[in-house]
């Protein structure tokens, strides 16, 4: 087993993980069950990659547009999903997600299709302190595995976060002690996304 091996398992590792993050944000401390966290997650890979490879955007603004494009796409889903009950948000994000699967798949010119992107350039072509290609990959998602998690952790132990997992104990109980919870379950929502 090669090191390109493992450094490219331990890359899809840390984007797996950035994904799990944002699951457990909506399902592990609001309670609300999402199957559309895998499309936000999609879509901003998605628009990143085609910003570098169609126009030549370098990397750290290609990854401010993905989140920006995420968070609208969260904003779209969350604000007529979070006034929903619990089974409801759960069909309505599954949608999007399928939705988002059938969007890719069918604008194979742009997204690759099911095949998906290939030749997207390398953010620095001389190299970065002379290491191989995957491995600044891997670096570039260590990092932004950490502030991701740090972002979650953060939020946990916040107020909002505790006002989360009173949500999760009782919706009625945490609406009657004056937390909006239409307003948590959305900000939630959109941090995830």
């Amino acid at each position: 087993m090669g090191i390109e091996y493992v450094i490219t398992i331990l890359t899809f590792t840390g984007i797996t993980l950035i994904g799990v993050l944002g699951a457990y944000m909506v399902t592990g401390l609001t309670g609300l069950f999402s199957f559309g966290q895998a499309a936000f997650l999609a879509i901003g890979a998605y628009v990143s990659a085609v910003l570098m490879k169609d126009y030549q955007v370098a990397l750290p603004f290609a990854m401010l547009a993905a989140i920006a494009v995420g968070v609208l796409c969260g904003l779209l889903v969350g604000l007529p999903t979070v006034r929903l009950r619990r089974d409801y948000i759960s069909l309505v994000t599954f949608g999007f997600g399928e939705a988002i699967i059938a969007l890719l798949t069918n604008s194979a010119s742009i997204t690759g299709g099911a095949m998906g992107l290939s030749g997207i350039p390398f953010p620095w072509p001389d190299g970065w302190g002379g290491l191989e290609p995957n491995a600044v990959w891997l670096i570039v998602v260590g990092i932004s595995v950490v502030i991701c998690l740090a972002v979650v952790v953060s939020y946990k132990y916040s107020k909002y976060g505790r006002q989360c997992l009173a949500l999760r104990s009782d919706e009625l109980a945490a609406k009657s002690m004056g937390i909006n919870v239409t307003k948590l379950k959305l900000m939630t929502f959109l941090i995830a996304a």
